[in-house]
């Protein structure tokens, strides 16, 4: 005769399987909460109510790329490393917010771009600049003897304030009545550069160019800016309206100087 298992039997088995299950449940609940506890204790707690999830470094280092047009590894080291070392998740914060984090190793500079597509409708966070015609005139001298320098083999390039007033002056017309307001006008570019970074203060009437500016200066938009510039020397009506970056339909957002004597937009934005 064939024996079953008594009633009995089945039932102590299952609550032996039950028991099992169960202690096996418990366990990996109290490992995940230990887990959870273990990453609430690596996080940094900087301020009553901090709910941020990366360490103090790598914060920081996002907000100066936030507060900043762009960082160089010669003027701050200390961001450039933690750039470097947090890049992948400071690349998702900034996508996050529609912006690009750049980081460029070649010339050591690190910067923000605004992310644009139409059908996704984006607040634009950036603006875009554009130069007047001494500014571009300078950026564009700036980028030659940069280029030149460095070609030679020195690891930084400099330029003297009384070449860079006397290059931009002579772009203006030999019978300009009002000189001294061109000057101005120059020198007042060359400052503006000075504050955004590009030009470095090395000792008095002495600058040191920022490789931001082969970022700023592309081979395709020195011809641009070249040709713009020709015409203004010929004396064509220069409209801001026309210039390439528009004529594709891009939104360039807030733009500065916005006159009949401006350059096309740069693409550097802050």
């Amino acid at each position: 005769m064939t024996e079953f298992p008594s009633v009995d039997t089945v039932s102590e088995d299952a609550l032996a399987s039950e028991d099992a299950h169960a202690s096996e449940d418990q366990h990996i609940s109290e490992a995940a909460f230990v887990e959870g506890e273990a990453i609430d204790n690596a996080r940094d707690f900087l301020f009553p109510g901090d709910q941020g999830q990366l360490p103090y470094d790598a914060r920081r280092a996002f907000a100066l790329l936030l507060q900043k047009r762009f960082i160089e590894a010669s003027e701050d080291p200390w961001a450039w490393e933690r750039i470097l070392t947090y890049q992948d998740i400071l690349e998702s914060r900034f996508h996050d917010m529609f912006l690009e984090l750049v980081v460029d190793r070649d010339y050591s500079v690190a910067y923000k771009v605004q992310v644009r597509q139409e059908e996704l409708n984006i607040p634009i966070l950036l603006r875009d600049d554009s130069y007047k015609r001494a500014e571009t005139v300078v950026l564009l001298y700036l980028r030659s003897t940069f280029r030149q320098q460095v070609g030679m083999g020195e690891n930084a390039a400099f330029v003297d304030l009384d070449e860079l007033v006397n290059h931009a002056m002579s772009f203006f017309a030999s019978d300009e009545t009002n000189l001294a307001l061109r000057q101005r006008e120059v020198s007042q570019g060359i400052d503006a550069l000075a504050r955004e970074g590009i030009l470095k203060e090395a000792s008095e009437g002495r600058f040191r160019i920022s490789p931001i500016i082969e970022v700023l200066m592309p081979i395709e938009r020195i011809k641009e800016l070249t040709a713009w510039l020709e015409q203004r020397q010929a004396g064509a009506p220069a409209n801001p309206a026309t210039t390439p970056d528009e004529a594709e339909g891009e939104d360039e957002g807030i733009v500065e100087n916005q006159d009949t004597d401006a350059a096309p937009e740069l693409d550097l934005e802050d």
